[in-house]
């Protein structure tokens, strides 16, 4: 199997895994922010803006499409702001609820 063949694979299980997950309506920037909010939330309840804006998945993404990207995940539900802090501190949801 060559490697374009592999990652072809991959890319196919992605986009299965993301139609499960109802994540498929999502742009680009928003799939790489809520996983990597999933990710962070693995270890904290809350997930912190600079952690990730800091994130891997994201780190390229200039400030204003981030931003964008986190109002319009917070709107559409992924997400949602803390209740225990001011700002800059969101609470992860699962995918569809």
């Amino acid at each position: 199997m060559t490697e374009i063949s592999k990652l072809a694979e991959l890319r196919k299980l992605m986009q299965s895994m993301e139609r499960t997950l109802r994540l498929e309506g999502l742009s680009p920037v928003e799939r790489d922010i809520y996983y990597a909010a999933g990710e962070l939330s693995k270890t904290e309840e809350e997930v912190r803006t600079f952690g990730l804006i800091e994130h891997t998945l994201v780190k390229d993404v200039s400030r204003p499409t981030f931003f964008r990207a986190l109002k319009s995940l917070v709107r559409k539900g992924y997400l949602s702001q803390s209740s225990t802090a001011n700002r800059g501190r969101y609470i992860v949801h699962a995918p569809g609820k």
